[in-house]
This record gives structure tokens, C-alpha cells and sequence, in this order.
């Protein structure tokens, strides 16, 4: 039988040292917790919060977050495209994201503010209706990614192929444009 937990908090646990109880965590939060290498595999987080917590390189198998908010968190690595995709939803603040995966999901209006997703993969993910505010995109991989009606206005260092990926009524700014016209190897000033 799993466990239940509602509108807990959790505080400094370092689930590298004390196993995180499989079960459903609804209203949570999760402040300054280790979760860094730990199998958080078949846990459904519903409505949490996690604050200041290290999730990098953990294990999300099956893994549910519904309406789930991260901020100043690192998550190095993480394949969020393990996770459970029904009914999925995450909002990102401050966050580094560098290297994880969230190919092939469908996670449209997902906001991303202030985010470092270096080398993220975005292949084939849906996130239509998304917002990209302030975030380093260096190296990240778009293709057959939908981004219709996305907000990159303020995204940085981004190579996305118009011809690859699904841009109609993205915003984009006079700045970062040439994120858009890499492949053409041309000089814009």
C-alpha cells in the first residue's frame, strides 16, 4: 500500500540518506531538499512545490507531477520524458535544467523563467503556448518541435530551424532573430 501525504513540508531531507516513501504527495513542498541520483520512479506529486531542492540526475520513472512548480532548483540531467505524461504540468523559476530530456512530451504553456537549459532536448515535444523568459537555450535541440505561439521575445543563444519545427506565431525579438537564421551561415548586424 503507498503512502499519503497532504499539504506536508518537507525541509532539509536529504532522500540520498532517508528512502522517499513511494505514495501520493498532494499540496507538498519541498524546501531544500537532496533528491540528487535518488528513484523517485511511480511517485505522483500533485500540486507541489519544490524550493532550493537538487534533483539532479534523479530517476523519474512513471514518475506523475501534476501542476507542480520547481524553483531555484538543479536539475541536471533529469529525462522528464520518463515521466508520466497524463495530465503533466510543471512551471520552472530559476532553475538549471542543463542536459535533461523532455523529448516527445506534450507540455504546452509551460512557463521556463530565468532558466539555464543548455543542451536540453526538445525533440518532437510539444510546448506550444510556452514561455521562455530570460532563459539560456545554448546548444539546446529543437526538431519537430512545436512551438506555436511560443514567448522566446528574451531567450538567448538559441538555433531553431523554421523549416523543422513548428514556429507560426512564436514571438521572437529583433535581438535574438538570428536564432533563427543559423543555418544560413550568414552575418547579421
Amino acid at each position: 500500500m503507498n503512502d499519503f501525504f497532504d499539504n506536508e513540508t518537507f525541509t532539509k531531507v536529504d532522500f540520498t540518506l532517508t528512502k522517499i516513501n513511494k505514495g501520493e504527495y498532494d499540496s507538498c513542498t519541498f524546501e531544500n531538499c537532496n533528491f540528487e541520483n535518488v528513484h523517485a520512479s511511480n511517485i505522483e506529486f500533485l500540486e507541489c512545490e519544490f524550493i532550493n531542492c537538487n534533483f539532479s540526475n534523479t530517476v523519474v520513472n512513471h514518475t506523475f507531477f501534476k501542476d507542480c512548480t520547481f524553483e531555484n532548483c538543479k536539475m541536471v540531467g533529469v529525462k522528464f520524458n520518463e515521466c508520466n505524461n497524463f495530465l503533466l504540468e510543471m512551471s520552472f523559476h530559476n532553475c538549471q535544467l542543463n542536459l535533461s530530456s523532455f523529448y516527445q512530451l506534450k507540455i504546452p504553456t509551460t512557463k521556463f523563467i530565468s532558466c539555464n537549459l543548455q543542451e536540453v532536448d526538445f525533440v518532437e515535444a510539444d510546448l506550444s503556448r510556452g514561455l521562455f523568459k530570460d532563459c539560456d537555450l545554448k546548444g539546446a535541440i529543437f526538431d519537430q518541435t512545436n512551438l506555436e505561439k511560443a514567448d522566446l521575445t528574451t531567450a538567448t543563444n538559441f538555433a531553431i530551424d523554421p523549416e523543422n519545427n513548428s514556429i507560426k506565431k512564436a514571438k521572437f525579438s529583433n535581438e535574438n532573430i538570428v536564432g533563427l537564421l543559423y543555418k544560413y551561415d550568414i552575418v547579421v548586424e
